[in-house]
């Protein structure tokens, strides 16, 4: 794992058991052939997958609360 690409992606997602898992999906993606967001020379996919995070290329959105859930909630 770069460490450069590392605290990139960490700038853009700070919450590091959010990064862990966006990053591993996406880098899973690309080991299933999925076409990369961004040009490297580097072929490992998780370090790829960072980079892309890190160039805002991929971002997190947290799921919005229905007015169900809410209300289960109580």
């Amino acid at each position: 794992m770069n460490a450069k690409f590392l605290e990139k992606a960490r700038k853009v997602i700070p919450d590091p058991r959010k990064l862990v898992i966006i990053a591993s999906r996406r880098a899973k993606h690309l080991t299933r052939g999925a076409r990369p967001m961004v040009r490297t020379t580097d072929d490992n996919p998780l370090n790829v997958a960072l980079l892309e995070i890190g160039e805002g290329l991929i971002t997190f959105e947290e799921p919005k609360e229905t007015k169900e859930s809410k209300e289960s909630k109580k």
